[in-house]
């Protein structure tokens, strides 16, 4: 048996295909005579110096682990980054126990710590992390999902095409809010693919011209016109994160807000949808408009989903991979798959010059993909109101005159990119 022992801990949120990395890593890590230790709750026990939760893992353990969501180790969002000590601790734990190779599976701050405790050990230590989360906002490329997310996406379109024929069938309205922290990757994901009437993302409203009465206005907008074209009904899709675009002073009105251990809001705890609903609803009364409207929040039915096949396959490569990578002599590095190869990402190139932090990733909004998206949605367009009978039919739904429909609602396409051009600029902008 080799003197080398390599734990596996799991950070932050569950993703579907946690246990699939697991089990590779350790499949891998057996064969070449490896002994792997299993770290329950991520990093909560071992900053305080507590061994209890680590535990051999065997082949027999893992070997039909992949099947399934959630995460056999458990997860947790201990932060041992904040206190010099706690990373200490850390260190000094994982060599009591005789870990010389670590793979931590987690999204950004995960990485962050990962890449602190790499730094700490001082070369006592060989870290590898495998990014994870639904919410697919690590930037791994633009051509690399982070795994999980497509998992959560399939199993996203199913529950919201059963709102859609629920919203057709009472003739109401369904607000879908979709996990995603600062970005829109899974709600547009989502949105576009089961298309839902319309999908509102963070990334198309920067916090310096948004407010809730800005959100407010491009849904009552929305349902309009659909009241125009003879349909009380529709599904909007939109993305937690939008909380994060609002000004301070609008945040009271959404409930308090908490913050985890790593200083993010608690956006699951802000019932956006709710808050949306209650807005909606009165500025359509103010328009004599009756509807109907039920707020939805999806991704805990999400996060911890039997992952589909291809995140199965994509998180035993990764795990093969990070396994592989540091009994190569590898460390420092964060683990990627970019067309169909094996590409190590350093823990320094993955930082934000700028924060500090873990390099996030956005929806690109200036992408075809985006624009296709938009093309589609059921909403007030800039080309809308070039039409004056057009205004005038919005108009006459509102109980409005066109010129005060104009005042009201003109405003929200002022930002709206020009028509989409493939014929002379594939990178066009949305329409």
């Amino acid at each position: 048996m080799s003197t080398e022992k390599l734990a596996i801990l799991v950070g932050g949120g569950p993703a579907p295909g946690i246990n699939s990395v697991i089990g590779a890593a350790t499949i891998r890590a057996l064969l070449q005579g490896v002994e792997v230790l299993g770290i329950q709750r991520g990093f909560e026990e071992i900053m305080h110096g507590k061994v209890e939760g680590a535990r051999p893992l065997t082949i027999e353990d893992v070997s039909r682990i992949h099947f399934r969501g959630g995460s056999v180790l458990g997860t947790s969002r201990a932060n041992p980054t904040t206190d010099p000590t706690d990373l200490d601790t850390v260190v000094n734990t994982l060599q009591r126990l005789g870990v010389t190779q670590l793979i931590t599976i987690g999204g950004d701050d995960t990485a962050f710590s990962a890449m602190k405790v790499a730094e700490h050990a001082g070369g006592r230590l060989r870290v590898a992390h495998v990014p994870k989360t639904i919410d697919n906002d690590l930037d791994l490329g633009p051509d690399a999902d982070t795994f999980g997310y497509q998992t959560a996406r399939h199993l996203g379109v199913d529950l919201v095409k059963n709102l859609m024929v629920d919203a057709r069938t009472t003739s109401r309205w369904y607000l879908v809010i979709a996990m995603g922290r600062k970005a829109g990757h899974l709600a547009l994901g989502i949105g576009k693919a089961v298309g839902a009437t319309l999908t509102l993302i963070p990334e198309e409203f920067p916090n310096y011209r948004t407010t809730l009465g800005t959100l407010v206005d491009t849904l009552a907008g929305a349902v309009i016109k659909r009241h125009a074209e003879g349909r009380a009904d529709g599904v909007a899709v939109l993305a937690e994160g939008l909380v994060e675009s609002l000004p301070e002073e609008d945040l009271p009105s959404l409930g308090g807000i908490e913050y985890d251990a790593y200083g993010h809001v608690r956006l699951s705890e802000i019932d956006l949808g709710d808050a949306l609903k209650t807005a909606t609803l009165k500025r359509l009364a103010e328009l004599g408009i009756q509807s109907s409207i039920v707020s939805k929040n999806i991704g805990y039915e999400l996060r911890c989903a039997d992952p589909i096949p291809y995140d199965m396959e994509y998180t035993r490569d990764l795990g093969y991979c990070a396994a592989k990578y540091l009994f190569s002599g590898g460390h420092a590095a964060m683990i990627s798959l970019r067309g169909g190869h094996f590409v190590p990402i350093p823990f320094a190139r993955m930082l934000d010059p700028q924060t500090g932090r873990t390099r996030g990733r956005m929806v690109d909004i200036h992408s075809t993909r985006y624009a296709i998206a938009r093309r589609y949605m059921i909403r007030l367009r800039r080309d809308d109101f070039e039409d004056p009978a057009t205004v005038a039919r919005f108009a006459g739904v509102a109980h409005l005159s066109p010129e005060d429909f104009r005042r009201q609602f003109a405003y929200l396409v002022e930002h709206e990119a020009p028509p989409l051009d493939l014929l002379h600029r594939g990178d066009a902008s949305l329409t």
